[in-house]
């Protein structure tokens, strides 16, 4: 089964939550050892149309600093 997790900040550590449809559908339960396939996601245009490209980072910083004097 393949699923896409966000990976968050855990302390000085770094984890994935699992969703609960999941969990109940696989049987799988608090400290139970699981295998996971980690593959990092190269093109972040697929991370469901968050990211948007209409403006280079110039134009970003640009439009952010207007009005900071």
């Amino acid at each position: 089964m393949e699923i896409e997790a966000t990976t968050r900040r855990w302390g000085n550590s770094i984890g994935i939550t699992l969703p609960k449809d999941l969990l109940q559908k696989e049987k799988i339960q608090e400290n139970q050892k699981v295998i996971i396939d980690i593959k990092k996601v190269a093109d972040i245009r697929k991370l469901r149309g968050l990211v948007s490209f209409k403006r280079n980072a110039q134009q970003i910083k640009d439009e952010m600093r207007e009005g900071w004097e």
